[in-house]
């Protein structure tokens, strides 16, 4: 069963809160990092890509980056930028996308959990980036980030944050970039408290949707802690990391789309012609066409649309990765006709989160930076809980969560 427990949150004070909040680290690069920052001393890229302290071109992961980082995260504590709350408390934090509201709770989720598989994970993890990471959190002492967690529909939990999301946030802002509303409540009362502990204490599991990276490095920080610690208890904050854990039905999972260099050698007829042989295809002009349900597929190609819809006997409906659109696209079209083996390090391919638009798409090609396009239909939050439940792993580049969760509304320290 979930174990989880209140925390003493590093937050910003009210009326700083939109010169410190940011976007994750990895949703954007230094450069962008560095000019949205700008001249902005206490935007939390000082902490989370403090890189932008040193000269353009200085790698992220140089190891004067990280002693930088808990510099500057010292420095904020220091000036009042930000501090710490006196006693434990759970949070709430919500985002509203497109006139769509979730709400999460913030808690501190237990590191044994996550290497017992109670916290379940539907992704592949690169040790290089899970490494980067831990070296992050060792030189700050602290989860600078949340990771992003969903868990099972709660009746009690839902009308626990229904009555909290009754009263005045603590913050309360819109995002400059995406434009989306980010609200955040303090849950100090004690009944609260103990109710929330108990229903996550109800649940079998917890399932990472976003953050993979994160968590993994975040729990084997805090085992790497658990093991140097002669006196170890068991009771340590370390046994902890930062989670915001959202109803699985509130979530909303965009397309993760494809864009490919060139067609392996075939010309648009011989490509259009290899597709039938596991889809019927059909021209849908020169609109952009956005796949209406699972296992059709659309591309666009020398400025037209076209609908894919897979064949029967194409894929395995009693197989949890086999039915899976990416799974069937990257099979079919991107590995049997184009060559495209893997996804993670060829680079004829590079994909779009769902967010951009099939404008985006169209764009890439037209430009000629990319020979054609392919929009998914998005995988669904049932479809992940029931990989990781399976114990099973999603190809890459499956799924595109929005809102990001912004950072710096509320940071946990290790000790």
């Amino acid at each position: 069963m979930a174990k989880i427990k209140p925390f003493k949150g590093v937050r910003p004070p009210k009326d700083l809160v939109e010169k410190i909040e940011s976007r994750p680290y990895d949703v954007l690069n230094s450069d962008e990092a560095r000019a949205e920052a700008g001249d902005n001393e206490m935007s939390l890229y000082h902490i989370i890509k403090p890189e932008i302290d040193f000269a353009p071109g200085t790698s992220e992961y140089d190891p004067r980056v990280y002693v930088k980082a808990a510099e500057n995260f010292d420095k904020f504590q220091r000036n009042g930028w930000l501090v710490q709350d006196l006693e434990e408390h759970y949070y709430i934090y919500a985002q509203t996308m497109n006139g769509k509201t979730q709400y999460g709770l913030v808690v501190g989720a237990y590191v044994n959990d996550y290497l017992n598989g109670v916290i379940k994970k539907h992704e592949l993890t690169r040790r290089d980036k899970e490494e980067d990471r831990m070296k992050h959190v060792r030189a700050t002492n602290a989860n600078m980030e949340p990771v992003f967690f969903a868990y099972p529909d709660n009746n009690v939990l839902d009308s626990l944050i229904m009555r909290y999301a009754a009263t005045a946030p603590v913050y309360d802002f819109i995002a400059p970039i995406d434009g989306f509303r980010h609200q955040f409540w303090i849950i100090s009362d004690m009944a609260d408290i103990t109710a929330i502990t108990e229903e996550f204490a109800k649940m079998p599991c917890l399932y990472i949707a976003d953050g993979h990276h994160r968590s993994a490095a975040a729990a084997l920080v805090g085992a790497e802690k658990a093991q140097q610690n002669p006196g170890h208890t068991g009771n340590e904050e370390y046994n902890y990391f930062m989670a915001v854990c959202f109803q699985a039905s509130q979530l909303t999972i965009l397309d993760y789309n494809r864009v490919v260099k060139d067609l392996n050698g075939l010309t648009t007829e011989e490509f259009l012609e290899a597709l039938k042989e596991y889809f019927y295809v059909e021209s849908k002009g020169m609109e952009s066409y956005k796949p209406s349900c699972l296992h059709e597929f659309s591309i666009y190609l020398d400025g037209e649309w076209y609908s894919l819809k897979a064949k029967a006997g194409s894929y395995d409906e009693t197989d949890p990765i086999g039915v899976l659109d990416v799974d069937i696209s990257s099979r079919l079209i991107l590995d049997h006709i184009l060559g495209i083996k893997d996804l993670r390090s060829d680079k004829r391919i590079d994909f779009v989160g769902g967010l951009r638009g099939l404008e985006e798409l169209k764009r890439r090609v037209d430009s000629g930076e990319m020979r054609m396009a392919m929009a998914l239909y998005p995988v669904s939050m049932k479809q992940i809980m029931d990989i990781a439940d399976n114990g099973m792993i999603m190809p890459p580049k499956a799924t595109w969560f929005e809102p990001k969760l912004r950072s710096g509304l509320v940071i946990h320290k290790l000790a």
